[in-house]
């Protein structure tokens, strides 16, 4: 099978991160020959070249771009793919049809509009599925394949390094500074647990504002920002917990992470942890910005070793049955020969 993979992106997320793992992934399967195209410069590259696969590199002016949808269609007759995954809409937006098969992957609800000539569509929640329905696309032209995260073995971290006490509580945020993570109403839901420390891995243009409102609160030296880590499986095995604090959340690859490194999981009723997380059981889940019930719900699990340890293992056990690296693969192999055969 001849799989060509597209990502116009120039930024650092869930969606790029896991475009990387895929490509690796599928690197080093024998029956797959694969081509890699990316954005120039994009943050990716540094990944794709260390899991061994050389990608191509476009500049990907902006979406439809005329030059880069004529690129694109030079590498594409150069290297006579099978299947063309495109990432996301500005890589889709300078695709077109060839005498190959054109897939197009969601990991968010975005705009039909690039997407029209798509052969296929494939969903990385259930719910992206009805959304796409529920907007005319066709349920036989949709295939759900989940997400898997980074699986090669951490370990934990110095905490005195990124100055918490040893003794301290760790909660751990990931995610970009921005409104839609909600990480404003995790800081002040800070305020009303004592003792713990908060580690924000990310960056973002709101960073300014959320460190401001450390300070008004009283908390800074207990809120610690981390800056883009690359080094999150250390940062989980060292946590006590995981939030996902989001106002909107498509998915939460966060919680993915969670559960393979038995972490406990807070996160909000917003689609994608409500679709992931059996509350109670694989997590807690609690209404978005309502901070009293997020505190309420994080003292719970940094106080009750036992409820922590429960949501921890049955979460771990859900990870490895639904969203491990060998089955998700293994899904996008049978996806691939469903779509050619």
């Amino acid at each position: 099978m001849r799989i060509m993979q597209v990502m116009g992106s120039d930024k650092r997320g869930g969606a790029e991160n896991f475009f990387s793992r895929l490509c690796i992934a599928l690197q080093k399967k024998t029956d797959i020959t694969q081509c890699v195209i990316i954005r120039r410069n994009a943050p990716c590259m540094h990944d794709l070249l260390e899991g061994g696969v050389k990608p191509i590199e476009m500049p990907f002016f902006y979406s439809g771009n005329i030059i880069s949808k004529l690129l694109l269609k030079k590498y594409i007759n150069q290297f006579t793919p099978d299947i063309v995954l495109t990432w996301m809409s500005r890589a889709t937006s300078v695709c077109s049809k060839g005498s190959f098969i054109w897939v197009a992957r969601f990991g968010g609800y975005y705009d039909l509009k690039y997407y029209k000539s798509c052969n296929h569509l494939i969903a990385n929640t259930k719910e992206i599925i009805d959304y796409l329905i529920k907007c005319g696309w066709l349920r036989e032209k949709t295939s759900y394949l989940p997400n898997f995260v980074d699986e090669n073995k951490s370990f934990s971290i110095d905490k005195a390094s990124l100055q918490t006490p040893s003794d301290a509580p760790v909660i751990l945020a990931l995610g970009r500074f921005h409104s839609d993570k909600a990480f404003d109403v995790l800081i002040n839901a800070m305020s009303k647990i004592p003792h713990a420390h908060l580690w924000l891995a990310g960056e973002g243009k709101l960073e300014y504002k959320l460190r401001a409102q450390t300070i008004s609160l009283g908390i800074a030296e207990r809120v610690h920002f981390l800056g883009w880590r690359n080094d999150i499986g250390s940062l989980l095995v060292t946590a006590d917990c995981l939030v996902c604090p989001s106002r909107i959340e498509p998915l939460g690859n966060v919680i993915l992470e969670g559960w393979f490194y038995k972490k406990p999981v807070v996160a909000t009723t917003t689609t994608g942890p409500s679709g992931l997380i059996k509350n109670e059981k694989t997590g807690i889940l609690v209404p978005s910005e309502k901070v009293s019930e997020l505190a309420i719900a994080i003292n719970r699990v940094i106080t009750n070793p036992t409820l922590a340890n429960r949501i921890s293992q049955l979460g771990h056990a859900y990870y490895i049955d639904n969203f491990s690296r060998d089955a998700v693969i293994n899904h996008y192999i049978n996806f691939f020969k469903r779509m050619i055969y």
